[in-house]
């Protein structure tokens, strides 16, 4: 077992590191505060080849393997985990599902379009009524005489969608047969008949926008359509494995913000004459915090050398992505929720960022995968019962 890196991976670490900590950091309060999308920000890091990481150079993005894609993915999240959710869901959800399922015209335009930075991606399957029944769907896509697709319905909770140019969108194509019937489409939404509804109100990764959008009567050019019809459902789910990395990456991230601020306060807060972090309560809380986030750490790194394997072989590393999202979003969220007590008052103010990393840590354990919903993955594919 080989714990070092190589140098291309060190190098991404390196840009993405210093990209966060020189243009993103000294922005991410503000921005928060205001709601507002770091648009300029997002396509400095598509120049950087951030919004691409796996994507081989020949549609636009840096090539590289899927741990150079969680190491860099962290040092974002540990600057602004708001952003961090735009570059995972262009990465893993957008660029990834075209990649392996997509035409080479589909690859060319509209993976290079988002690994470059020229534009944004989404990804849309929640829909008002589903929440974690995703195959509970009601938006329809209905051939013409054309042959292209007319579709009608709602999606809910889409990251990027006030913003995005490009969605992977599912719809059901073959009423009456759950998950079998459901296809996968490329929308342009400045195309007519779509529609952004307003952004929401969210607690965290508030730079973040997200919205519902609608499709009225929107047609989709039948070569848009992702992979084969009724085979939407199974390319959603490969999808989701390799976005719950993503998702393990930035809980890292965030856990790893307020670890390394919580040891700077045990260091500079006194009380009593001592500084904190002489005390012993304060001693263990940041022992278990270490412990939890080096576990989550190694986890996301073994889940991403297990996608880098099954892409190779052909195999499948959906337990290792579940395992890593589960135990990375509730030790984001425990390290956060004590980084916060230790700092006592000041960790409840917004002077400091500690109570962004709180905020920001909880949607983690929701988003992509619930940790409900990951402990059924874990436990169902380790049983084989269903």
């Amino acid at each position: 077992m080989d714990f070092r890196f190589t140098e291309d991976q060190l190098s991404i670490q390196s840009i993405a590191r210093d990209f966060a900590q020189k243009r993103i950091a000294p922005v991410a309060a503000e921005l928060d505060a205001k709601g507002e999308f770091p648009l300029e920000n997002i396509r400095e890091m598509g120049q950087l080849g951030l919004m691409g990481i796996e994507v081989p150079t020949e549609y636009g993005g840096a090539g590289m393997d899927p741990i150079a894609y969680v190491l860099a993915m962290i040092e974002i999240a540990a600057a602004d985990a708001a952003t961090s959710t735009i570059m995972s869901v262009n990465n893993s959800l957008f660029c990834n599902g075209i990649l392996k399922h997509g035409t080479e015209e589909q690859k060319q335009t509209f993976v290079r379009a988002i690994a470059s930075g020229e534009a944004i991606g989404a990804y849309a399957l929640t829909e008002p009524q589903s929440g974690s029944d995703a195959s509970n769907m009601h938006t329809r896509a209905v051939k013409n005489a054309d042959g292209d697709w007319v579709i009608n319905g709602k999606k809910s909770w889409i990251t990027s969608g006030p913003v995005a140019r490009y969605i992977v969108l599912f719809a059901i194509t073959t009423p009456g047969v759950g998950a079998k019937g459901v296809s996968a489409f490329i929308i342009d939404t400045q195309k007519k008949g779509f529609h952004a509804g307003k952004t929401e109100p969210k607690l965290g990764i508030r730079a973040s926008a997200t919205c519902e959008i609608e499709f009225n009567d929107y047609v989709c050019p039948k070569e848009n359509m992702l992979g084969q019809e009724g085979k939407g459902f199974a390319i959603a789910m490969g999808v989701l494995d390799a976005g719950r990395i993503g998702i393990a990456s930035q809980a890292v991230g965030i856990a790893r913000a307020a670890y390394e601020a919580t040891l700077q306060w045990s260091r500079d807060r006194k009380a009593f004459g001592s500084p904190i972090g002489t005390f012993q309560m304060t001693q263990a809380k940041i022992a278990d915090m270490k412990c939890k986030l080096d576990a989550a750490t190694l986890l996301t790194l073994r889940a991403a050398w297990a996608k880098g394997e099954a892409e190779r072989t052909g195999g499948r590393f959906g337990t290792e992505a579940a395992i890593a999202k589960l135990t990375a979003s509730e030790a984001a969220m425990w390290i956060t929720h004590q980084a916060v007590q230790i700092h006592g008052g000041m960790g409840y103010s917004k002077e400091m960022p500690l109570e962004r990393y709180f905020r920001d840590a909880k949607i983690t354990e929701i988003y992509e995968g619930t940790s409900e919903i990951q402990r059924i993955v874990i436990a169902r594919n380790e049983t084989g019962l269903r």
